[in-house]
């Protein structure tokens, strides 16, 4: 009971602590790209309409997905109402995530320090968001996407492959556990990701580019973060 109530009690401190700061880096690095992506959704007063068929067509179905949702759900307000909700998200998905970490270390049943838990952190990193991102990077409102079935079919298969490979490659440490490693960590793209619709979307290509190194930054902050303090706290209350 003690070490369930320990790895709890550290999953949720090192969670919390790491989601504060992914919303910290959120507003800094990515929210504001994404409120100007959003301009891009619609025409501006007195903008000539040159635009093309392709994306208007996305503009419209934006448009008409943002009046569908205002019709049928409630949204936070922006400003302080929706900082505090994307805070509360970020902290218990980090809290999630830090839970995973931390049965993974009992599972292993290795000493763990910081110093582990930070490469834990960074296998976290690889397995759910630069993995996925090779087929699926991040997008901004406004750009063409494929089907949302599809998507968290690949997504799911790319994290379970991914992390496996890694578990197989550093933790077995054998030729055919790396061969096999390889194998899973390269196979969903090798099978390929959902590919978005034709057409250019409104939101410019450099726009786009800078959202993607944001939002990557970001996630690997909050990464190294949940991994070196789930190390340090595991290690401490198992010491205890």
């Amino acid at each position: 009971m003690n070490v369930l109530r320990n790895i709890v009690f550290s999953a949720c401190l090192a969670g919390l602590v790491s989601g504060v700061a992914m919303t910290g880096a959120q507003l800094v690095g990515t929210v504001p790209l994404i409120l100007e992506s959003e301009s891009y959704e619609r025409p501006q007063d007195g903008a000539p309409a040159a635009h093309d068929h392709d994306a208007q067509a996305v503009v419209a179905a934006t448009e008409a997905a943002h009046s569908h949702g205002e019709e049928q759900g409630w949204a936070p307000a922006d400003g302080l109402e929706r900082t505090a909700f994307t805070a509360g998200a970020n902290i218990l998905t980090a809290i999630g995530f830090a839970l995973l970490l931390a049965a993974g270390y009992v599972i292993v049943g290795r000493p763990v320090t910081w110093r582990e838990g930070l490469h834990w952190g960074l296998g976290g990193f690889v397995a759910f968001t630069l993995a996925p991102s090779l087929g699926l990077p991040p997008e901004l409102p406004g750009m063409p996407t494929s089907e949302v079935g599809p998507r968290q079919v690949w997504w799911i298969g790319t994290v379970v492959a991914t992390g496996g490979g890694l578990a197989l490659l550093f933790l077995q440490r054998s030729f055919w556990g790396a061969i096999a490693a390889l194998a899973l960590i390269a196979a969903p793209h090798l099978i390929g990701a959902p590919t978005p619709p034709d057409g250019a979307g409104a939101v410019p290509h450099s726009l786009w580019r800078q959202f993607v190194v944001a939002a990557t930054l970001t996630s690997l902050l909050s990464w190294t973060l949940l991994g070196g303090l789930t190390g340090a706290l595991h290690q401490r209350f198992m010491r205890g």
